[in-house]
């Protein structure tokens, strides 16, 4: 009777579960905010444990996850309908990277550091961060990037130009501490780096350099934290 009861529950669970799931209309993982996912592995956990409880009923079952999914809906729906309230349930983009420039502050504020911008960038086959006009951090954790003009996708042969070598970008500094192994791989030293900050107007050391990254051909880029 156990092994009956518990398949009652499961089935029954699993059809509520994929109703309530379908009404939401959530698709795609990419369309789900982290309220969102919460709340679907919430609504999973209330499945789980009301059927391994003897002492929970079938329609304690039902009851929690048709409560649960209209609480989902409730909230979309007020998101959809009630502009004010949009911001404060799914949140806004931010923009991490603007006019070619890494806003630390916007970095910090999203809880992130120069190690995951470098990697969502690479996701977006983008490779170093002076081909980025701009870089939107979307409300559903994804990363849209802009890039400058020159770095378009274009191909050399609509030009007849000859194939140029294509070159990884190297971090040399990041927020404010020389990366030792990358600067030794690229050839540079320490008296290379510091001579180029004298070089630079407005860099007094070191500590002042929020990013930098060396790419051949191209040079060394440098951000501060001003």
């Amino acid at each position: 009777m156990n092994v009956l009861h518990m398949t009652i529950e499961l089935i029954i669970g699993f059809i509520v579960l994929f109703l309530v799931t379908k009404v939401i209309g959530k698709t795609q993982i990419n369309q789900l905010t982290a309220f969102d996912f919460i709340s679907a592995l919430v609504m999973g956990e209330l499945l789980g444990n009301a059927i391994y409880d003897r002492e929970i009923s079938i329609f304690f079952v039902i009851y929690a996850l048709v409560l649960w999914g209209l609480l989902m809906i409730a909230v979309e729906l007020l998101s959809q309908r009630v502009l004010k309230t949009r911001s404060f349930l799914e949140g806004n983009p931010a923009i991490l990277v603007r006019n070619g420039l890494i806003d630390y502050k916007m970095l910090k504020k999203s809880k992130l550091n120069i190690n995951t911008l470098q990697e969502l960038l690479r996701q977006k086959d983008v490779f170093s961060i002076q081909d980025v006009e701009y870089a939107i951090l979307e409300s559903g954790g994804t990363l849209s990037v802009l890039k400058k003009s020159g770095a378009l996708e274009t191909s050399r042969d609509d030009f007849d130009l000859p194939v140029k070598p294509v070159n990884l970008a190297v971090t040399l500094i990041s927020d404010g501490q020389v990366l030792w192994d990358n600067l030794e791989s690229t050839g540079l030293n320490i008296v290379w780096l510091k001579e180029q900050l004298e070089t630079t107007e407005g860099y007094q050391d070191i500590e002042d350099i929020y990013y930098a990254e060396w790419l051949e051909g191209t040079g060394l880029f440098l951000q501060g934290y001003n």
